[in-house]
Parts: structure tokens; sequence; C-alpha cells
């Protein structure tokens, strides 16, 4: 492909390169390059990859994208690179999210869960095959692809679209972090809808302060033909006053074009009625607490956008499946007691997963959670004083410590648990902990895993570590 067919969309402030060269591809680390290849310099958080044109020119690079110029080579001059990244990478992939029907989710909490509904609900109305890019897992229809993070660098994304274009994906539904919207890695295609489903504390160690994390929640919203807004959330006016484009509101509490009323909530499911436009239609999710209210709403207004009528998406939602690691009963044969794994590592998610276990829990309700490290210290006493509150007994231990000392995460949770409030214990080893809690469980209790979920493993500096929960749960059970 000729370079100035990369450039397609982009302005470059300066070019000095041949716009007729045949570039071979396109890449963004200079340990990858090749020759011919198209060097994008990005600054990044560790390191400035202006630092490694001089490698990737050796190496044989065509020509830099680049926000200073370098001394050597041919180049391209741009403001940021990082949107030139996500633009040329479409480009070279030649547009593939131009070909299938693209729906994004953001929001801090049901992201993951809202993405699968509506994955369900387009299979199952439309027949259709569906692309999925998220927290859990990438799928193309029932295909599963592995995943590192929740939306992937723009390069990266752009080669998974193409991949599901050509397997014949019409529609795609993805989980769009406030990282992916601020660092550029979703631009360079519009979104048919767009979903926010809510905003709480988490992440305020990129954006700081909650108004910048709302700011890049926002942003979807100027990327889309149509918006769905969860109107409940204290948030939603900020997003509402930033969107360019038309919004269906959904509300389990006021006024909204789209309401669930009549919310009855069942140890195994919720049901309500969805009210859109005076029209008033029975639905049901098999997937058990409040939240999961919310989250049914999201995909129903994801539905409504798409054309699909309220009978087919209720009809839809009733045989819904829940997400492994969201509210995730794991076997405990033999036992009384229940063990349920969530992916709880926020305070409003622990709050929530909480909440509803105290809704259908017999007995006690033990909370094992820990905080990661090197993420927002903010929330650390935070979800210690609400883990306090809504749990009988609290046993704190380690999420994903990274490079801290996972003690001293603890510490910082155990200063939002007053002496008095709550029995607790601390045991900083996770497998031990779980273990601690199976042996001191009693009849009716559940016991809530928090903050892993679907993580099949633990990252303690720099590696990760195995660690499944349903298989040490079923490791201790047989004695092992």
């Amino acid at each position: 492909m000729k370079l100035q067919t990369l450039l397609q969309g982009l302005e470059p402030l300066e070019i000095h390169a041949d716009l007729h060269a045949e570039i071979t591809g396109i890449a963004y680390d200079s340990r990858a390059v090749k020759p011919g290849n198209l060097f994008v310099a990005i600054r990044g958080f560790d390191t400035d990859g202006h630092k490694y044109i001089p490698m990737a020119l050796e190496k044989g690079a065509a020509a830099v994208l680049c926000e200073t110029a370098p001394a050597a080579g041919d180049y391209v001059l741009l403001s940021d690179t990082r949107r030139g990244l996500a633009l040329a990478g479409a480009n070279w992939y030649q547009n593939p999210a131009w070909e299938m029907t693209m729906i994004g989710v953001t929001g801090t909490n049901g992201k993951t869960t809202t993405t699968y509904l509506v994955k369900h609900l387009l299979e199952d109305c439309l027949g259709a095959k569906v692309g999925l890019v998220g927290t859990i897992q990438n799928m193309i229809g029932s295909e599963v692809l592995p995943t590192e993070r929740t939306t992937p660098e723009s390069l990266e994304l752009q080669a998974l679209f193409r991949q599901m274009a050509d397997a014949g994906c019409t529609h795609v539904v993805m989980e769009v972090s406030s990282h992916a919207l601020s660092l550029h890695r979703v631009d360079g295609f519009t979104f048919d809808v767009g979903v926010f489903t809510n905003l709480t504390q988490d992440h305020l160690d990129f954006h700081l302060t909650m108004e910048e994390y709302c700011q890049a929640k926002a942003l979807l919203f100027t990327r889309c033909k149509a918006g769905v807004v969860n109107v409940d959330d204290p948030w939603a006016g900020e997003i509402l006053k930033r969107a360019t484009c038309p919004v269906c509101t959904y509300s389990a509490r006021g006024q909204a074009e789209l309401m669930a009323q009549g919310i009855e909530l069942h140890p195994h499911q919720v049901t309500f009625t969805a009210v859109v436009n005076g029209t008033e239609t029975a639905c049901s999710l098999g997937i058990p607490g409040a939240f999961s209210v919310y989250n049914a709403l999201s995909a129903f207004g994801v539905g409504l956008a798409l054309g699909l009528s309220p009978d087919a998406i209720a009809d839809s939602l009733a045989t819904a499946q829940g997400v492994k690691g969201r509210a995730e009963v794991v076997p405990t044969p033999g036992k009384d007691y229940t063990v349920l794994i969530d992916y709880s590592h926020t305070p409003d998610s622990l709050e929530n997963i909480l909440r509803t276990v105290r809704e259908f829990a017999r007995g006690r309700v033990i909370a094992v959670f820990g905080c990661g490290g090197d993420r927002d210290p903010i929330k650390r006493p935070i979800m210690g004083k609400i883990a306090a509150e809504l749990a009988d007994f609290v046993v704190v231990t380690s999420d994903n410590p990274r490079t801290e000392d996972p003690m001293a995460i603890i510490g910082q949770i155990l200063e939002g648990i007053p002496e008095t409030m709550t029995e607790k214990t601390v045991i900083e080893n996770r497998r031990q902990a779980i273990r601690w809690a199976m042996d001191h469980a009693q009849a009716g209790d559940v016991i809530v895993l928090a903050g892993k979920g679907h993580e099949t493993y633990q990252e303690i500096g720099h590696e990760k570590f195995h660690l499944d929960e349903r298989e040490e749960v079923a490791a201790h059970l047989m004695g092992n």
C-alpha cells in the first residue's frame, strides 16, 4: 500500500517523504519493524518512541510518523501520532469497521455483561454473526480469542475488526474503556450505537479527577450515530450535554424514554415491565441483583436503536445467560454454603454485589477481597468501609499487588474499617484467604470472592502467576 493511501484522513503538519513509496506494514514498536514498514513514534508513559526512530530506520523502516522531526530519514510530522496510528491502521486494514454495525459500551460497571447481552440479542433476533471485544475475551461468533486489555491498541483493534469482517461478522459489540477514548484507540470509525452504563470511582490514577474521567467517557457520544444513556446516574447530565447524537434515555427509578417499572428481585433472576412510549412489555433476566435491571435496560436500548421490537427484545433477554466472573456461583457439592465469584474491583461494583447477596443469603455474607496495586489508591479505604458495612465478616487479602507491597495496600483498605464495625481478618495470601473463608463458613452463608472475576492469574511484581479461584475452591473441597 502506498504511503499516501495510509495517510488518508490524517492532517500532516509536514511531509518529508515519498508519498508513492510502497509500505509493507505498520509498527509502533521498533523491535517489530520490518523492511518497508511505516514506523509510528508514540510518546508513552514509560518511554518515548521518538528515541527509537534511529533503530527503526536501521531495521529498514521506509518512513516515520512522528511529532518531532528526526535527524535523518523520511518522515511525516503530525500533532498527535496516537491518532495517526489509529487512522493509518484503519486505512491499512481497509476500514473494516465500515463494513459492520458497530456498538460501543462505556461506563465503570456493567460493560461486560451488557456486551454479552447485546451479542445474545443480535444472534437471537437477527441470526447475526457477532464479533465481541472485551475484558474477558474477544469473540468471532462462537470462536474465542484471548485478550489482554479491555480495548486493544488501535492497530491491533483494526486487525481484529478485519478478521471479524472477513469471517462474516455483520455486527461488533465492544467495551470501550476511558483509556481507549483518551488515547485514540477507537479513532478512525463511527459507532452506530453508543451506551453509557454509569460512572463511579475508578482509574483516577490515570484521569486524576472524576470530571476528567467523565469527559473521557463522553467522547464516545461525539462518535456515535445514536446513544443509549442511563439517566439515573449522577453523571448522565454531563454525558447528555456533550453528546452530538440523538440519545435514548433509560431509567429504573424515574422518567425516561425507556423505563423499568414493577421491578422484582429474586434469588436467580430479576423481572420488570419495560415501558417504551406507553407500551408495556414484561421482561425477565436470569441474573440476580438490582444492577441486572440496568444491564437489561442497556441491552434493551440498543435493541430499540437497531429497530428491534420490544417483544422480540424481551423474549431474547429471557433466554440470556450470565457471564463468567460476574455473580458466578461456584459448585460446592456436599456443602451447605455458597461461593460466588464477582469481578467487583471498584467501590460501586463491590457495593452492588454485596447488596445483591444480602437479598438472598440465608446466613452470613463473607466478603473476601483486596485492591489492585499500581492503581487508584483513593478507593482502597472506601472499599474497606463498604465491605464492613454490607458484609457480616470481611477477609482482607491481596488482589493483583503488582509492584506495590501487598501489606501496604491491605493497610490502606483497613483504614476504612473501624475496629468495632464488623468482624474481620487479614490473610495476605489469596489462596489461603479463600480456604480460610470456606473452612469457617456456616450453613446458609454466602462467600463472595470479589475482585478477580474471570481472571485466572495473580499479578505480583511484574509476573503473572496462575490462580483460578474456581480451581482453588474445587481443590480445597477435594482436600488438596
